[in-house]
């Protein structure tokens, strides 16, 4: 029995597990603080101690597979030895560590083992693979503690017998260990810490399982180092256990709980152990005295079981068989021998049965009482073989029971099957019988409705004959199920099941014959009927066909055609009457059925057909002669009504031609003429059909009709009345596009005006732009409307030209000469204004381009002067600076020289304004005089500023030819101090010699350099007298140099 311990709360502070502190609270708050700050003071302590504890219990397994760790923090980041570890507690096979030596190796390795411990049911509060690679000091000490919890302690239990509780891990460590050392001196377990300091409680577990190693009586309480080395040493030297604790870490105010616990549970284990391989080899003699009687128990069972398997098998087979008596009194002896079976054969078996599982049951017990594994009987040979057999047993009873059941209710059922079937089959022998009389009789009378009432008759004879066919089908379903069902007695059913067959099918086949005959009858009657209706109609169309009445006007000639044309219809109609009762009646003529029966003469029906196609023949010619006169009083007519519409035709267009209307305007010009071209074009297309309709009345004089006079008349008046529309028409169309003409020429003068009143706006337009872009937009607009004024020259040349193309009566008109002329004279009042519009544009354009120019110049002038004005040399103690002042004023002149040529342009456009009298003259001569002014005082200022750099740059010179000098005159000045020693040989004298030739040419050469500076340093005291003192100063010291 196990006891599940889930992973402890770990204080963060403490490193210890809070469970136990948090079940008590009964001090008040100061107790808890000061509680508290003394767990916080031995915190450290604490951990150092479960870090040693921890770390040689690691090792104490680790030493299994060769491995040691010495720092339990630093040797369990890469989860090698976590993963060893767990290896050894479990037993079990984890996942091969990851190679290599990354972090993200070693969390591969550490997460492996945590995933094991969670696989193994325990929980992992807070902790992950990143606290254990990280080093964490508390989780680390946290797992370690975790796994000790699940692999050492979790397994001890201990179960109360007053209570049947079973206690915790814990709580089952400490009363085993309260157990064990009960009643020793001195001793009393409490906890897993105070209790154990003297000492003694160690040596008492030692001495309780191995009283020889310790003499307990000679320990004392006063002396707890060598009690607790004494137990360290003897459980380490004489049982092999590792020494995880030294003493210093129990002989404390407060010990390790955690480091104790783990101390402890290895005691427990041995000892456990030690305890158990001492009651095993109590048992082993107790089992071999039960060894012979067990055997004999076997054997007898098998044997028997094996008996009993066999009968089984063997009763099944011979309930399995189904091959039962083919009678009634046959199953019932079968059915007596199985109850047989089960109250006398199967009762004993069972039995038999029972008494295998007490004898089972006793072996087992036995075994079992004597701690022997119990006996399992080879497969076969089981309990559970036995039921399964017995089960199939009472399932192949139940089966045969059930077969043997079905068997007999099936006997029973087919005796009284065969007794129905008896029954049914006279009475359908003697139905049969009965009908076959009734239908062999042939009285249908001589008239149709004699014959209807036969077929009438006959028809509910022969449903009632079909309905009865369920009947006998019934009969034969019954003897084929006794078939099916293998009766014994079917060879007498089957042959009274053939005879009620033969007997149906020869009342079928007389049924058939009746009804064919009694057809042919019917068909003849209903022929001869037919005749009869046809000859009726015939009759009433005769009296319509000798009709004298062919129409008064053409609508009443069509309505009589419509009529008779239903006529045609109804007659052919008749025809196809009269054919079909025609081909009908040569079957009772030519055909014969094939029993000889005939339902009439056939001379009759030859007559009856003869008289038929007669008075038919007749109806069809008088029908021909009535649509000949017809179509004659129709064509005559037709003539009339087309030449009424003709002539109404005509006189509509002449109203329409008479209007003297021509239009106001061109648009309504326009429209008439439309009109008047599809009045035109109206008239062509109708000419075809008055043509047509001319043709026709042609033909019918041509055919010498009886009005053939009145129709020439009626033609040749339609003919003129056409012929005088047509003149019309043309009159009116050339009136219309004289109109055209005249209305366009105004419509074209109206659009030269409205282009001149748009081209005047533009050309008389005030503005001149604000700025040069803008002139040039204007420019460029009035170019496209002086081009666009040259171009219409052409359109107006076309207005002249149409002005004595149109019509004669409008050419003369006024008002046509007085438009011309006014166009005219506006448009040379156009070309004028476009010249002086393009002259102030110009004007303007220069205008604009001087100020502009002026600008730029003035901005240029404006940006130099203040270039000129920070061109200062300075202090004038650097040359360079004024280099780079000198080089930029070089570029400043040369730049001013080519803007000289910009105010030149100004210049001029200035004056070609002035020539023009431009408007804004006074503002022209100002602006120049302004830029002449700016120009002229940079010029001044750029001599200025050149005379200055000029003069900064000789002071500059001067002082550095000054500097040169007295550098060069020291020089020398050194030389001559170098020639003191020469003078003691005749060499060095002739060297002394040429060195001061030499040195005179070189001071002369200085005197001449001296009075050039003395000459420059009087020029530039005249030209800057503010520095005349420091260059006096500056050309005396030069000179005192040269004097020494």
């Amino acid at each position: 029995m196990t006891t599940d311990i889930g992973v402890p709360r770990w204080d963060p502070v403490t490193n210890q597990d809070m469970g136990d502190e948090m079940e008590y609270d009964g001090g008040n708050s100061s107790s808890r603080l000061f509680e508290r700050s003394r767990i916080k003071a031995l915190a450290g302590e604490r951990e150092n101690v479960q870090k040693k504890t921890f770390t040689k219990w690691v090792n104490s397994h680790l030493v299994r597979v060769q491995c040691r760790t010495a720092d339990l923090y630093t040797d369990l980041r890469d989860g090698r030895y976590l993963l060893k570890l767990l290896e050894v507690l479990s037993g079990e096979r984890l996942p091969r560590p990851t190679k290599g030596k990354m972090r993200i190796h070693c969390l591969e390795n550490v997460e492996k083992a945590l995933q094991f411990l969670r696989e193994q049911r325990v929980h992992l509060e807070n902790l992950g693979a990143h606290d254990v690679v990280d080093g964490n000091p508390r989780l680390t000490l946290g797992l370690i503690w975790t796994i000790i919890l699940r692999f050492q302690i979790q397994d001890i239990t201990i179960e109360e017998t007053d209570s049947k509780e079973t206690r915790s891990a814990k709580d089952a460590l400490l009363l085993w260990c309260q157990m064990k050392t009960a009643g020793y001196h001195n001793v009393n377990i409490r906890n897993f810490t105070t209790s154990w300091r003297d000492g003694l409680a160690f040596n008492a577990l030692i001495h309780k399982h191995r009283a020889d190693l310790i003499q307990y009586e000679k320990l004392s309480k006063a002396n707890p180092m060598h009690n607790l080395n004494n137990a360290f040493n003897v459980a380490e030297s004489q049982l092999g256990l590792t020494k995880l604790l030294d003493a210093e870490d129990v002989c404390m105010e407060q010990p390790d709980e955690k480091s104790i616990i783990t101390y402890v549970v290895t005691y427990y284990h041995y000892f456990s152990k030690m305890r158990a391989e001492t009651i095993q080899s109590k048992r082993i003699g107790k089992v071999v005295g039960t060894l012979m009687d067990n055997d004999h128990m076997v054997h007898e069972y098998e044997s028997l079981t094996s008996e009993l398997l066999r009968w089984i098998r063997e009763t099944i087979e011979q309930l399995g068989q189904r091959q039962f008596a083919n009678s009634l009194r046959g199953v019932q002896e079968q059915l007596v021998q199985f109850n047989s079976y089960r109250t006398v054969e199967k009762p004993p078996k069972f039995v038999e049965k029972g008494n295998l599982e007490v004898l089972l049951f006793t072996l087992k017990s036995k075994m079992r009482a004597n701690n022997q594994r119990p006996y399992t009987p080879r497969e076969g040979l089981m309990i559970a073989d036995i039921n399964r057999a017995w089960e199939k047993l009472e399932k192949a009873e139940h089966e045969r029971e059930l077969a043997l059941r079905e068997e007999l209710i099936r006997q029973e059922k087919l005796e009284q099957l065969a007794a129905r079937f008896d029954r049914k089959a006279g009475m359908r022998e003697t139905w049969l019988s009965e009908n076959q009389r009734l239908v062999s009789q042939d009285n249908f009378g001589f008239d149709l409705t004699a014959v209807e009432a036969s077929a009438k008759k006959h028809e509910a004879i022969e449903t009632d004959i079909l309905a009865y066919e369920e009947r006998v089908l019934a009969v034969v379903a019954v003897a084929e199920e006794l078939q099916t069902e293998n009766y014994h007695d079917i060879e007498r059913i089957n042959a009274r099941k053939d005879n009620v067959l033969r007997l149906w099918n020869y009342l079928l086949e007389l049924l058939r014959a009746r009804r064919m005959r009694l057809e042919l009858s019917l068909q003849l009657q209903q022929n001869f009927q037919e005749m009869l209706y046809i000859l009726d109609s015939m009759e009433e169309h005769k009296m319509r066909l000798l009709s004298d009445d062919y129409g008064k006007h053409l609508m009443g000639v069509e309505d009589l055609l419509s009529k008779h044309a239903l006529i045609e219809a109804d007659i052919n109609v008749l025809g196809e009457r009269v054919k079909t009762v025609v081909q009908h009646s040569r079957r009772f003529v030519d055909e014969e059925t094939e029993e000889g029966y005939r339902p009439c003469d056939p001379a009759i029906v030859v007559e009856r057909v003869q008289q038929l196609e007669d008075a038919y023949a007749e109806l069809v010619k008088l029908a021909l002669e009535r649509r000949s006169r017809l179509e004659e009083s129709r064509q005559l007519w037709q003539f009339y009504w087309d030449m009424a519409e003709e002539e109404n035709y005509i006189r509509e267009k002449e109203n329409i031609l008479n209007a003297a209307h021509i239009g106001n305007d061109l648009v309504t010009v326009h429209i008439l003429l439309a009109k008047h071209k599809a009045l035109e074009d109206d008239l062509a297309a109708h000419e075809s059909q008055l043509l047509a309709i001319t043709q026709v009345g042609d033909e019918l004089v041509n055919q010498g009709h009886f009005g053939a006079d009145r129709i020439r008349g009626r033609i040749d008046e339609i003919v003129d009345m056409w012929n005088r529309l047509k003149e019309r028409a043309e009159r009116r169309r050339q009136q219309l596009e004289q109109a055209i003409g005249y209305h366009q020429f105004f419509a074209d003068a109206d659009d030269v005006d409205t282009w001149m009143l748009d081209t005047l706006r533009l050309v008389s337009s005030d503005d001149v732009g604000g700025d040069e872009g803008g002139v040039q937009n204007l420019l460029k607009k009035h170019k496209d409307v002086d081009d666009d004024m040259k171009n219409y020259q052409q359109t107006i040349e076309q207005l002249r030209g149409q002005s004595q193309e149109i019509g004669p009566e409008y050419r003369e008109n006024p008002e046509v000469k007085d438009r011309v002329d006014s166009i005219d004279n506006r448009y040379r009042e156009l070309n004028e204004l476009g010249q002086l519009r393009k002259q102030r544009l110009l004007d303007a354009m220069s205008l604009y381009k001087l100020f502009s120019e002026a600008q730029r110049v003035d901005q240029w002038i404006t940006e130099k002067e203040r270039m000129l004005h920070n061109m200062v040399p300075g202090d004038g103690k650097d040359v360079e600076d004024v280099e780079i002042l000198k080089h930029q004023y070089e570029g400043f002149d040369n730049e001013m020289n080519a803007n000289a040529s910009r105010v030149g342009v100004c210049t001029s456009l200035a004056k070609q304004l002035l020539q023009v009298e431009h408007p804004n003259s006074e503002e022209i001569v100002a602006k120049q005089s302004e830029l002449n002014d700016k120009w002229s005082t940079l010029r001044e200022k750029a001599e200025q500023k050149k005379e200055e750099l000029e003069s900064a740059h000789s002071y500059q010179t001067f002082h550095i030819e000054i500097r040169e000098t007295v550098s060069w005159i020291e020089e020398k000045t050194k030389l001559l101090h170098q020639t003191e020693g020469l003078g003691s040989d005749l060499a060095g004298i002739m060297t002394l010699q040429r060195k001061l030739n030499g040195m005179e040419r070189d001071i002369a050469a200085i005197q001449a350099k001296l009075d050039d500076l003395e000459r420059e340093a009087q020029r530039i005291e005249q030209e800057r007298p503010d520095e005349a003192a420091e260059i006096s100063a500056t050309s005396a010291s030069c000179r005192s140099h040269g004097r020494r």
